[in-house]
C-alpha cells in the first residue's frame, strides 16, 4: 500500500518550485545582459558577480528543499538537472570572484544589506541526495570494511583512543598520591566536625538563658522573607523581559516540540512515497516501451522507409544522381530528417550548393585584393588588443545551457499543466510515451538505415550503373590502421600493474595495510562557526581580515563536497584536484577531512608519511602502492586521499630523527598523479599541515591547487562554540554561567582546547550536581589555564607564509597599488 500525503503539502512544494523556476528564469534573462559587456571598474564587477552568486545560492537552497520533498518522479528528474546546473554555476561564479579579488574569502555585508538578507541565508547546504541515492552501497561497503578489520584483528576502538603505557614505579607513585589525598580529605572533614561542636558549645555558654523580644524576632524574619520574595520576583521579571527582547531563549527552547516530531514523520513518509513512485516509474518505462513496440513499431518502420525513398527520388530529380547515404558514425538518416519535412531537406540541399559556389568566388576575390599592412596599422591593432585585454569579460559558462534547457522544459511541460487528476503525484504515462516513442524511432531507424543503404546500392547499380572504387576504400582502411597504431602506443604507457587481481582483493590488502581507513561519522554542521561581520569594513581600510570558521566551512562545501557528491558538477565545473588545510593544531583540520567523507560517502585513503613508513619498500613497491590506491579510488569513487602533516613530504631539510621513515617518498610522484587525474575521476587529494613554513614553497604550492587557512576561532565563533559544546556534553546553561565572559577570556584557544576543557569539567558526577550547583565560568577557566593558546606571533607566521604563496603574492601586489592584471601576469611568470 502506498502511504497517503496531504494535498496541501504537495501544493505547497509545487508552488515553491514554480516560484523558484520563475526567479531562475528572470536571473537567466538578466545575466547575459550584464555579463556580455566588458568592464573596467573592479568594484562594479565584483558587486555584479556577488549579487548573482547570492541569488543563485538562494535559488539552490529552495531547489534542494523542493527536490528532497517532491514525490513526482518526472518532476524530480527535471529539478535534479536544474539543481546540478545551479551548483555548477555557483562554482563558476566563485572561481570568477577568486580570479578577480585574488583571494579565496569574500565578504558580502553591503550586498546582503541591499538584498535584505541575513548572513545565515548565505550558508550553503549540502544536498541530501548525495547520501540518499547511494545509502545501500555505503552501508554494504562499511560492513565489508568492518569485516576485514575484524578478520585481520585490527580494533578500530583502539585506533581511535590509544592507551598510553606507564612504568610500574610511576603507576605506584600515582596510586600512593591518590590514597594520601583521600586520607587527607577524610581527616580534614573529621577535624571540621570537632571544630563545629566546640564552637556551638562556646556559643551556648555565652548566650545562656538570655530571652529575646518576640516582636523584634518576628520583624527580622519578615525583613528577610520580603527581601527574598522581592529578589525572586525581580529575577522573574528580568528573565521575562530578556525572553521578550530575544536575548534569552524561552524555557522550553531546547525541548523537541510536537510539530517538529510530526514534521520528521512526514519527511520519512515522503521518502517512502518517493521510493515507491521511483520503482513504479522504472517499471512503467519498460512496459510502455514494449507496448509501443508492439502497437506502433511496424507503422514507424514503414513511415521511415517511405520518407527515405522519397528523398532518394527527389535528390535524383534535382541533382541528376542518387545521394550518398550518411554513415553510422555521422548519425545515419537522423541528420537529414531531424525535425524536418522532405521539402525542407530538398531546400537545404539547394541552399548548400549555392553557398559553396559563393564561398569559392569570395575566396578568389580576397586573394587578389589583399593590401599589405603598414607599421602604423600594426601598432594600432596591437594597442586595440591591449585595451581589449585590460577590460574584464566573463568567461563562457558550461552550465547555463543546461539551466536554460531545464527552464524551457518546465515552461513547455509543467508550467500550465493541469494535474487535478494526479492526486497521488505519480508518474504521467503520456510523457513516458512521448519520450519512449523517440527512443523507439531511433532504434528502428538504425535497422531501417541498414536496409536502405543496401536498397540505395541496388538502385545505383540498376539505374546509374555505378560501382564502388575499391582503391579509395583501401586507402581509408589504411589510414584507420595508422590511427589504431597510435592509440596502441598511448595505451602501452599506462600499464596496469595489477591486471591479474580483482578490486576486492586490492581493497582488502589496502585495509589490512592501514592505507584505507574508516572515516569517523562527523557532519560538516558539527564544525561550529559564526559569520565574519567586519570583513568588508576591514578591507575598505586595506586590512586583510582573518577568515571566520563559517567561511572555511563554505569553502570545504564548494571545493570538496559538491564536486565529489555530483558527477555532473565534477565533470564541467572548475576542476579542483587537491586541497591544503593549513592552520595551528586543534582548529579542526582532521575533522573537516572526515566530514568530507561522511557527507559524500567517500572512501578515505591515508598516505601520510608516518602511515606509509616501512610499507611497500623500494621504488617498485612505492609504484605498486600508488597504483593500487588510485585504482581502487577510481573504481569506488568518490574518494579522498589524505596526507596528514604534508609538510614532511616537502621538507627543506629532513630532521635526523625522521630520516629512517623517508618522509619525502611521495614528493616526485604527487605532481605526476595530479596530471593523470581527469574530470571523470572524483578523487580529491587533501593535505593537512600545522607547520607549512617547514616545507619548500614552490613544489608545495604546485601540488596543492587550493590553499585554505584554518584560523583560530574569533569571539563570535567562541561564544557559539562554548554554548553548543557545553549543551552537547550534558551541561545546562543558566544565568550563573557567563558565556560571553568565557568567550572573551579564552581568546587564542582553539576548538580542540574548548572540547577538552568541557569534557574534563563535565564529568558524570558534575552533571548530576547541576540541579543544586549550576555551572560557572570559573570552573572552565581554571581547567584551561594549564593549556597553551595559539599566540598572535604564530598566527602572524601563518599569514606571512600565505603571503608568499602564488595567490597571496598576487593579492599583496593588488593591495599595494598594482592592478590585478599585473598581479596575474607576475604570478603566471613565477609559476
Amino acid at each position: 500500500m502506498t502511504p497517503c500525503l496531504s494535498t496541501e503539502e504537495n501544493r505547497m512544494y509545487n508552488k515553491m518550485w514554480h516560484q523558484t523556476q520563475e526567479a531562475l528564469g528572470a536571473l537567466l534573462d538578466k545575466e547575459p545582459q550584464k555579463m556580455v559587456e566588458p568592464q573596467r571598474n573592479q568594484v562594479f564587477i565584483f558587486q555584479t558577480l556577488a549579487t548573482f552568486y547570492i541569488k543563485y545560492v538562494q535559488i539552490f537552497r529552495n531547489l534542494e528543499n523542493v527536490y528532497d520533498q517532491i514525490v513526482h518522479p518526472q518532476k524530480r528528474i527535471l529539478i535534479r538537472k536544474v539543481l546540478d546546473g545551479v551548483m555548477g554555476r555557483i562554482l563558476e561564479l566563485k572561481n570568477e570572484m577568486v580570479e578577480l579579488e585574488l583571494t579565496e574569502f569574500h565578504y558580502f555585508d553591503d550586498i546582503l544589506q541591499d538584498l535584505k538578507l541575513a548572513p545565515q541565508q548565505l550558508d550553503i547546504p549540502i544536498p541530501k541526495y548525495f547520501l540518499k541515492e547511494k545509502l545501500e552501497v555505503i552501508k554494504g561497503r562499511e560492513k565489508i570494511l568492518a569485516q576485514i578489520l575484524a578478520d585481520s584483528g585490527i580494533d578500530t576502538s583502539e585506533m581511535k583512543f590509544p592507551v598510553k603505557s606507564m612504568p610500574f614505579d610511576q603507576a605506584v607513585k600515582l596510586i600512593q598520591i591518590a590514597e594520601r589525598a583521600r586520607q587527607g580529605r577524610l581527616r580534614a572533614l573529621f577535624m571540621k566536625q570537632i571544630y563545629l561542636q566546640e564552637y556551638r558549645a562556646k556559643q551556648s555558654k555565652t548566650l545562656g538563658k538570655k530571652v529575646t523580644d518576640s516582636w523584634a524576632a518576628a520583624l527580622c524574619i519578615q525583613k528577610v522573607w520580603r527581601r527574598f520574595h522581592q529578589c525572586k520576583k525581580t529575577e522573574k521579571l528580568r528573565e521575562e523581559e530578556m525572553i521578550f527582547l530575544g536575548m534569552n531563549p524561552p524555557p522550553l527552547f531546547n525541548e523537541v516540540s510536537a510539530t517538529v516530531i510530526q514534521a520528521e514523520k512526514v519527511d520519512r513518509l515522503r521518502n517512502e512515497v518517493q521510493m515507491k513512485h521511483e520503482e513504479d516509474y522504472r517499471e512503467a518505462l519498460v512496459t510502455i516501451k514494449n507496448d509501443l513496440k508492439l502497437i506502433e513499431g511496424l507503422d514507424i518502420k514503414e513511415n521511415l522507409q517511405d520518407q527515405i525513398r522519397h528523398w532518394f527520388i527527389e535528390c535524383r530529380n534535382l541533382t541528376g544522381t542518387f545521394p550518398d547515404y550518411p554513415d553510422i558514425e555521422e548519425g545515419g538518416s537522423a541528420i537529414i530528417f531531424s525535425n524536418k519535412t522532405i521539402q525542407q531537406v530538398i531546400e537545404d540541399i539547394i541552399a548548400n550548393q549555392e553557398e559553396e559556389e559563393k564561398n569559392e568566388k569570395k575566396k578568389k576575390k580576397k586573394k587578389e585584393k589583399q593590401p599589405k599592412k603598414t607599421k602604423r596599422q600594426k601598432k594600432g591593432t596591437k594597442e586595440k588588443n591591449k585595451e581589449e585585454d585590460e577590460k574584464w569579460k566573463m568567461s563562457p559558462s558550461l552550465f547555463l545551457p543546461a539551466m536554460k534547457e531545464g527552464c524551457n522544459a518546465y515552461k513547455e511541460i509543467w508550467m500550465n499543466k493541469d494535474e487535478s487528476w494526479n492526486f497521488s503525484q505519480d508518474f504521467d504515462p503520456e510523457l513516458i510515451k512521448e519520450e519512449k516513442r523517440k527512443e523507439l524511432e531511433s532504434e528502428i531507424r538504425v535497422q531501417v538505415d541498414e536496409l536502405m543503404r543496401q536498397e540505395l546500392k541496388n538502385l545505383k547499380l540498376a539505374v546509374d550503373r555505378e560501382r564502388e572504387h575499391p582503391a579509395k576504400v583501401g586507402k581509408k582502411k589504411k589510414k584507420k590502421g595508422k590511427k589504431g597504431k597510435k592509440k596502441e602506443k598511448k595505451t602501452k604507457k599506462d600499464k596496469d600493474l595489477t591486471a591479474d587481481r580483482t578490486i576486492e582483493s586490492l581493497y582488502k590488502e589496502l585495509v589490512e595495510e592501514g592505507l584505507l581507513i574508516q572515516a569517523l561519522k562527523v557532519n560538516l554542521s558539527d564544525y561550529i562557526g559564526e559569520y565574519s561581520y567586519l570583513g568588508t569594513t576591514l578591507r575598505q581600510v586595506s586590512i586583510e581580515p582573518m577568515p571566520s570558521l563559517l567561511d572555511v566551512r563554505q569553502l570545504i562545501t564548494l571545493y570538496g563536497i559538491w564536486p565529489l557528491g555530483s558527477a555532473a558538477v565534477h565533470e564541467k565545473a572548475p576542476l579542483v584536484k587537491s586541497l591544503l588545510l593549513a592552520g595551528p593544531s586543534g582548529v579542526g583540520k582532521k575533522m573537516l577531512v572526515h566530514a568530507i567523507c561522511t557527507e559524500t560517502g567517500a572512501n578515505l585513503f591515508n598516505l601520510s608519511s608516518s602511515n606509509i613508513a616501512g610499507k611497500y619498500p623500494g621504488k617498485n613497491g612505492l609504484q605498486m602502492m600508488l597504483h593500487a590506491v588510485f585504482k581502487v579510488a577510481r573504481q569506488l569513487q568518490p574518494s579522498v586521499v589524505w596526507i596528514e602533516d604534508t609538510e614532511k613530504t616537502f621538507y627543506k631539510k629532513v630532521p635526523n630523527a625522521e630520516k629512517t621513515n623517508e618522509p619525502k617518498r611521495l614528493k616526485r610522484h604527487l605532481p605526476q598523479i595530479l596530471k593523470l587525474l581527469k574530470p571523470d575521476d572524483r578523487i580529491l587529494i587533501v593535505g593537512t599541515t600545522r607547520r607549512p613554513f617547514d616545507a619548500e614553497l614552490q613544489p608545495f604550492c604546485r601540488v596543492y591547487q587550493k590553499i585554505i587557512l584554518v584560523p583560530r576561532p574569533d569571539y563570535a565563533s567562541r561564544y557559539v562554540l562554548w554554548k553548543q559544546i557545553i549543551e552537547r556534553n550534558g551541561g545546562v546553561l543558566t544565568s550563573a554561567l557567563n558565556v560571553s565572559c568565557l568567550a572573551k577570556v579564552t581568546d587564542g584557544f582553539t576548538q580542540g582546547h574548548i572540547v577538552k576543557v568541557v569534557k574534563a569539567v563535565l564529568t558524570d558526577q558534575r552533571i548530576r550536581r547541576q540541579i543544586h550547583k549550576p555551572l560557572t565560568a570559573v570552573e572552565f577557566i581554571t581547567a584551561i589555564t594549564s593549556m597553551d593558546p595559539v599566540y598572535k606571533e604564530e598566527e602572524e607566521s601563518f599569514k606571512n607564509w600565505y603571503a608568499k604563496t602564488p595567490l597571496g603574492k598576487k593579492r599583496a601586489l593588488a593591495i599595494t597599488g598594482g592592478s590585478t592584471e599585473k598581479a596575474k601576469d607576475k604570478g603566471k611568470r613565477k609559476e
